[in-house]
């Protein structure tokens, strides 16, 4: 194998482990016998055995290497245990404190969605806040992996004056419960 093959290779190898532990830490923990605190933890050594013991060998070296190399930073090690950092689908409380969010915040998403987002605004789905990007251009790629990217700004100004609570993760995501449609502007049809 060449020196492209292999790096290709380590590449596939760390999105897998990125998605497993996604899936497992951010969704179905009880999928694989763990369990994790009320802030999300589960102790790194627990995670390892449990991912084995259902088929998926992953070393603490590879664990290590996708938390320290996810560009998204969607995972956090704190001493001798790890979380994600937000996107849980599963009951958990991250400790975020509020924060005063900028003025304006960004979400992508895909053209097919706007109707329903003029109508109700934005909501979590299957998560537990409304995620946020406090730029354009991550907006824009988190909406491209869903198809042709649409940006939505949110008057963040305007709805923390109006009450609205802000978290930041630690990985820079802001969250909010919801975003109704008044504060929403929508790119111009083209």
């Amino acid at each position: 194998m060449n020196t492209r093959d292999a790096r290709a290779e380590d590449e596939r190898r760390t999105v897998k482990v990125s998605k497993y532990l996604s899936k497992h830490l951010r969704h179905r923990p009880e999928r694989i016998g763990i369990t994790l605190d009320e802030g999300g933890w589960v102790e790194i050594d627990m995670l390892i055995a449990a991912a084995e013991a259902h088929g998926f060998r992953l070393t603490r070296k590879e664990l290590d290497h996708v938390v320290a190399t996810n560009d998204k930073r969607r995972f956090a090690i704190e001493g001798t245990r790890i979380r994600a950092s937000q996107g849980h689908s599963v009951e958990v409380d991250l400790g975020l404190p509020p924060a005063t969010p900028p003025a304006y915040l960004y979400h992508g998403t895909v053209a097919r969605n706007l109707d329903a987002i003029r109508t109700a605004g934005l909501s979590p789905m299957n998560r537990h806040d409304v995620h946020l990007s406090a730029d354009r251009e991550t907006a824009n790629r988190v909406g491209a992996r869903r198809g042709r990217p649409v940006v939505l700004s949110v008057d963040a100004a305007a709805m923390h004056r109006d009450g609205h609570v802000f978290h930041l993760s630690a990985n820079g995501v802001w969250l909010t419960k919801a975003v109704p449609p008044r504060y929403l502007s929508f790119p111009a049809p083209h």
